[in-house]
């Protein structure tokens, strides 16, 4: 039998205030798998990465993650996720380091300073571990939630415009970071409005649209250009 895939979404819709936003997805990324979700602002991308790390309720649906309901079981859900957002939720009165040790102290992940200091290091901070994060570009922030994951090992990744104000060494860091994963058996969902680097580490794309994923397929063999093509066909159509 073929074992379940690691985020399973399934006639998932959300409604905010009368909105629609998800309107019956249905999404599958198994081990060892990526899949990059595309789409315009107010598709939903957001949204849905938010219903799996269990920060927000579906309306109706299923919505799993290793094989727990996001829902009904998000303790559970929440051991397996890691998710980097669009906010950093770096606390700026804090330096590196106890930014880190205080995410490590709220996971129940090993704190001691050897290993809070090595996932710095893996992440090019360990010269800041010291210093407030007040005083960080906004690239540094990021590489420092990106920290998160070095510590915690989950295995999905929920990624939310992960490479954005990122520079070119801490994009290389996380597209080797992901692989990494996947090649552990892990698996990813990110979104991204960068075509390059969605299919940089992608082995699917989905395009969300109008709350639907409108299309999902391998990645391997378009380029960016195909890809900017069935984006302008499938959203304008949606």
């Amino acid at each position: 039998m073929t074992a379940e895939p690691l985020i399973h979404v399934s006639g998932l819709g959300k409604v905010f205030g009368g909105q629609v936003v998800l309107d019956d997805v249905a999404l599958d990324v198994r081990r060892g798998e990526a899949v990059t979700l595309l789409g315009p602002n107010g598709a939903g991308k957001t949204t849905l990465i938010r219903v799996l790390a269990t920060l927000a309720r579906p309306t109706r649906g299923t919505a799993r993650v290793a094989g727990y309901d996001c829902a009904r079981e998000p303790e559970r859900v929440r051991a397996h996720v890691g998710l980097v957002g669009h906010g950093t939720w770096v606390y700026d009165d804090l330096t590196a380091l106890e930014n880190l040790r205080f995410w490590a102290t709220l996971g129940g992940h090993a704190a001691d300073g050897g290993t809070l200091r090595a996932a710095l290091a893996a992440v090019e901070l360990e010269r800041v571990a010291d210093t407030r994060a007040r005083t960080f570009s906004l690239g540094m922030k990021r590489r420092l939630a990106l920290a998160r994951l070095v510590l915690a090992r989950p295995d999905v990744l929920l990624l939310d415009e992960p490479f954005a104000a990122l520079d070119q060494s801490a994009g290389k860091w996380l597209e080797a970071h992901l692989a990494a994963l996947k090649a552990a058996g892990g698996a990813v969902l990110l979104t991204t409005h960068s075509f390059g680097r969605g299919l940089g580490v992608a082995d699917r794309v989905a395009i969300l649209a109008g709350g639907r994923v409108v299309l999902d397929t391998p990645a391997a063999p378009l380029t960016a250009d195909d890809l900017r093509r069935l984006y302008a066909l499938h959203v304008e159509d949606a």
